[in-house]
């Protein structure tokens, strides 16, 4: 799926955050709606101007960031194993 064609940013629509296009819902806040157990259904019976396919985008272009990150497990007391930094 080409997301480009459902997602873009623009400085003046909630500071850049990427957004589905003729809207102000941002990547980030469709993505929290299904981490937070929304169904597809309810997404779209709530936001009539979203449609499965701009769906799909969000999670495409979620995807393909991910897929360009680095991601580090920190395991608990991870700050009190790495050495103290000295003073120069």
């Amino acid at each position: 799926m080409n997301w480009r064609e459902y997602i873009h940013s623009d400085a003046e629509v909630l500071l850049g955050k990427p957004v589905v296009k003729g809207t102000r819902l941002s990547v980030e806040f469709l993505l929290s709606l299904f981490a937070a157990g929304w169904t597809e259904k309810q997404v779209l019976d709530n936001y009539p101007t979203l449609t499965p396919q701009s769906l799909r985008a969000v999670f495409a272009f979620a995807t393909e960031c991910m897929r360009e990150e680095s991601l580090f497990v920190l395991t608990p007391g991870w700050i009190r194993q790495r050495p103290l930094l000295q003073k120069l």
